[in-house]
C-alpha cells in the first residue's frame, strides 16, 4: 500500500479561471478539496511538488495530508488535468478521506514472472486484456497494483480476476469474473508452395 504523503498548500481567497491563470503564473497549481459534507476548500500547490508527484506514479491512489495554512486535511486526488501540449498539471480536485473510508480506485495489473512461464519462455505471448482494475479498497490500505504470477503459465491458459487474491479488506469493484490476460501460441507461418519447375523447350 502507498504511505500517506505531505503536500504544503496556501487558501485561495478567489476562484475562476482568472485567479486560477494568476495562480499558474506565480508557479502554483490551483486546486479544490471537497467531500465529508463539509464546505469546498480552494487552495494552491507548488508547481514543482505536484509535478513531481503525479510523475512519481500512482498518484491518484495515494493518500495526501494537504497542509493548508496550518489546518491538515486527509484526502485523495480524484482527477487531475493536465495541459495537451506541455503535459503539466493544471488543476487538481481532492476529496478528503476519513479513517476507515473505504472507495473505489483504478490500480494497475502487474503481470510478475514472465521468464518462469514455459510457453512464454517457448515463444507464446502474454495477451493482456486489462492492463488496470477498479478495485473497493479501505483508504489507508490501497493496494499500489494487483499482480498476477504467470509461473508455470501454460498455452491457452487465462487468467481471470477471482484468481487473483486480493489484500484482507479489498474486493473488487467491477461485475463478472472478467478476464485479465491470456497465453496464446506463436503463430506458425504457412510456408510458401514449391515452385513448379519450369517447362523444358521444345528441341528443334
Amino acid at each position: 500500500m502507498t504511505a500517506i504523503k505531505e503536500l504544503k498548500a496556501v487558501a485561495r481567497a478567489r476562484a475562476g479561471k482568472g485567479a486560477a491563470r494568476a495562480e499558474r503564473r506565480a508557479g502554483r497549481v490551483p486546486a479544490v478539496i471537497y467531500g465529508e459534507k463539509q464546505d469546498p476548500v480552494t487552495i494552491s500547490l507548488d508547481f514543482i511538488e505536484v509535478n513531481k508527484a503525479i510523475y512519481a506514479g500512482h498518484f491518484l491512489t495515494t493518500l495526501f495530508e494537504v497542509d493548508v495554512d496550518g489546518t491538515k486535511h486527509r484526502v485523495i486526488p480524484r482527477d487531475y488535468q493536465m495541459d495537451p501540449v506541455k503535459d503539466f498539471p493544471l488543476h487538481v480536485d481532492f476529496l478528503r478521506v476519513s479513517k476507515g473510508t473505504t472507495l473505489t480506485v483504478e490500480v494497475p495489473v502487474h503481470f510478475v514472472n514472465q521468464d518462469a512461464s514455459p510457453a512464454l519462455k517457448a515463444g507464446g505471448t502474454l495477451n493482456v486484456v486489462a492492463h488496470s482494475v477498479e478495485l473497493e479498497a479501505p483508504a489507508d490500505a490501497i493496494p499500489e497494483a494487483v499482480v498476477v504470477d504467470l509461473t508455470g503459465a501454460a498455452f491457452g491458459d487465462i487468467f481471470h480476476l477471482s484468481k487473483v487474491k486480493l489484500p484482507a479488506g479489498v474486493t473488487w469493484a467491477g461485475h463478472g469474473d472478467d478476464t485479465l490476460a491470456t497465453v496464446v501460441a506463436p503463430t506458425v507461418s504457412a510456408e510458401p508452395a514449391a515452385e513448379a519447375p519450369a517447362a523444358e523447350e521444345p528441341k528443334a
